[in-house]
This record gives structure tokens, C-alpha cells and sequence, in this order.
């Protein structure tokens, strides 16, 4: 009789255990999703944590190394693609992201707001979408350089021989900076570009990364360099003795570049559909309005994002013409990828 109950008792559990996820009680692997993100742990977390508990998703991010900006992921996923880990790419750049795509590593899907994201910001076959993006901008010390009118206007200038060790670059083999110089070498072609690159090489002072330009040129130990909007802004709300200076803005100039965040699924990943899901509501207003607000001080790309730009007022304050508006360069960043490709040795022994 004993052995019959136990019997019973079991066939019951077995059966409970079968239905539980028809009766709403999900495992956590039944409710994972794993991102990779490239954007700074410090401005991706907690929106991570948040969009997670909404969706009812248990969101694993896995975050890159500051050494090795986006590299480090993006390879990642390409040495794993027969067994991929990640779901979601949260990507703080471009270049590598249409890499992944031009590998077949990404999975197409349909984002809500794609058509609030300007074209170029988009992949066309809906594999990535780019957000709230970072301006690469020249940083300034005010101290070192009073006057507004010698104050450096181009990327190029970072070239002119009466800088020649007083200005500053990250070097272009991680990240933005990697992302910038191949786009420069699209947009002038490959001599042209190469040669450009190779004169500020030449002539400006090589760092580890945009972190350390911002900082070296905030201590006074340059007078500008390149950097992005985000490392530029932590230094002005320190009360450091620096502004920005959008390049290229003239007529005849090619206009500053804007970096997006991109997002993407991971083809074949353990939890595409959820990820799915996750990535469409990143792509969303207030997430990039949030981020826009927030500490990163990203450029929002949305056209439902009207206000939010911190660093506006800043741009502004530079312009006499109020109806002027922000000239951002039109970059190709397939054709960057490809130059990337291509020169990414020659860029890699640039000191």
C-alpha cells in the first residue's frame, strides 16, 4: 500500500514538473537572455536590469574590457559562431557590428521604432540598428588656448605641423577611434585617407584610448585632441578647464562624425526569441532618451527624441546663426568596413 502512495506521489510530481511551464512558473534558462555589451558597464547595467524586470526576462550581460573596446566581444562571437553563447550584441560602436553582419553571424529582426532611425543608422535587411550615438569631437583646454579663435576646427588640424606634440589621438585599432579612421579612409579614399592618418600619426601624440586624451588634455598635458562626446563631458562636469569643439562644421567641410550604438541579434544564439524581444525594446524613446540624459551624454538618433541632448548648448554656444543646423558627416559604414578590412594592419602599426 506504502509502495503504491509512493507511486502515486511520484507519477503526481512528474506530472507537475511537465506542466509548470504551461502554468507560468519559467526557469530562469527559460527566461535568460544573454547580451553582450560593448557600452560601459556603468551606463548599460542598470537599463539592462530594468527593461530585464519588465519583459520578465533574467537578462546575463557580459561586458567588454576597457583594453579592448568592442574587439574583444566581436571576436568572441566570431570564434564562436558554430556554438554561439550571446543572444543580443549591444554594441558602443559600428564598424564591428556590420562586420559580424557581413560574416552571416547576425540574425535579421523587426524593430518597432525603425522607422524613427534615419537610414544610415540602419541596416537595410533589418540585421542591426543604431541609437543614441556618440559625436567624435576635439576637447580643448581652455587654459592652454584662451582664445576661441586659434582654437582647432578640422580633424585635420590634428595634422598641422604647429601641433606637432601638442595635440593628442587614440590609437585607431579599438573602437571609435578604430571606427573614425576607417570611415575617414571611405569618405577620402584609400590614399588620401591613409595619408591623413598617417600625417596626425606623425605629428600628434598616440594614447591608449579616447579616456586618456580627454584626460591628458584636461591636466594640460595637451592643449586638443579627438575624442567622443561621453569622455569629453566627464571631464567638463569635473569642472576641468576644457570645452568641445564639433569638427568640421564649414561649408566646405565634411561635417562631425556621429557614432551609433548598435544593437543586433546573434544568429543561432541559445535565446533568439527572447532576445528578440529585448532588443526591441532598447529601441525605444525613453531608453535613448535615457542614455541622451544620462552620464554617457549620447546624441539621441530617434526622431521621436526631441530634447535630451546635453551637449547641444555646448555646440550652440559656438554658433552665431541659430537657425543653423548640426552638420553631421554622411558615412558609409559598409564601405568602412570594408577599409577596415583592408588597412586594419597598416592602422594597427601607426605610432
Amino acid at each position: 500500500m506504502t509502495s503504491q502512495i509512493g507511486r502515486s506521489v511520484l507519477v503526481l510530481l512528474v506530472l507537475l514538473t511537465a506542466t509548470a511551464p504551461q502554468l507560468g512558473c519559467l526557469s530562469k534558462s527559460e527566461q535568460e537572455v544573454v547580451v553582450y555589451s560593448a557600452l560601459d558597464r556603468e551606463f548599460s547595467e542598470s537599463i539592462l536590469n530594468d527593461i530585464g524586470g519588465e519583459l520578465n526576462l533574467v537578462v546575463r550581460p557580459k561586458y567588454d574590457q576597457e583594453s579592448n573596446k568592442t574587439v574583444g566581444l566581436a571576436t568572441e562571437l566570431i570564434q564562436s559562431r558554430l556554438r554561439p553563447q550571446a543572444d543580443v550584441f549591444w554594441n558602443n560602436e559600428i564598424l564591428h557590428t556590420v562586420r559580424l553582419e557581413k560574416l552571416g553571424l547576425l540574425e535579421p529582426f523587426e524593430a518597432d521604432s525603425a522607422a524613427q532611425i534615419p537610414p544610415e543608422f540602419r541596416s537595410p535587411t533589418g540585421h542591426w540598428y543604431g541609437f543614441a550615438a556618440r559625436a567624435r569631437v576635439l576637447i580643448v583646454n581652455t587654459n592652454v588656448m584662451p582664445d576661441a579663435a586659434s582654437w582647432p576646427k578640422s580633424v585635420e588640424d590634428l595634422a598641422n605641423p604647429k601641433w606637432k606634440g601638442k595635440c593628442a589621438v587614440a590609437r585607431p585599432v579599438f573602437g571609435t577611434t578604430a571606427t573614425h579612421a576607417a570611415v575617414l579612409i571611405a569618405t577620402f579614399g584609400p590614399k588620401n585617407g591613409m595619408s591623413l592618418l598617417r600625417r596626425i600619426a606623425s605629428n600628434a601624440a598616440i594614447q591608449g584610448g579616447n579616456k586618456q586624451v580627454a584626460q591628458k588634455v584636461a591636466a594640460g598635458q595637451f592643449a586638443f585632441g579627438l575624442t567622443d562626446t561621453d569622455d569629453a563631458m566627464i571631464e567638463i562636469e569635473r569642472g576641468e578647464p576644457v570645452t568641445i569643439v564639433f569638427p568640421d562644421q564649414g561649408e566646405n567641410q565634411i561635417g562631425t562624425l556621429l557614432i551609433p550604438n548598435t544593437l543586433a541579434i546573434v544568429k543561432n544564439g541559445p535565446n533568439t526569441d527572447r532576445g528578440k524581444r529585448l532588443a526591441n525594446r532598447l529601441l525605444a524613446a525613453d531608453v535613448e532618451q535615457r542614455l541622451a540624459a544620462g552620464p554617457s551624454a549620447q546624441y539621441p538618433l530617434l526622431t521621436k527624441v526631441k530634447d535630451g541632448w546635453r551637449v547641444e548648448q555646448i555646440w550652440r554656444s559656438g554658433v552665431e546663426d541659430r537657425d543653423v543646423e548640426f552638420k553631421t558627416l554622411k558615412a558609409d559604414f559598409r564601405a568602412a568596413a570594408d577599409a577596415w578590412n583592408k588597412y586594419k594592419s597598416e592602422l594597427g602599426e601607426l605610432r
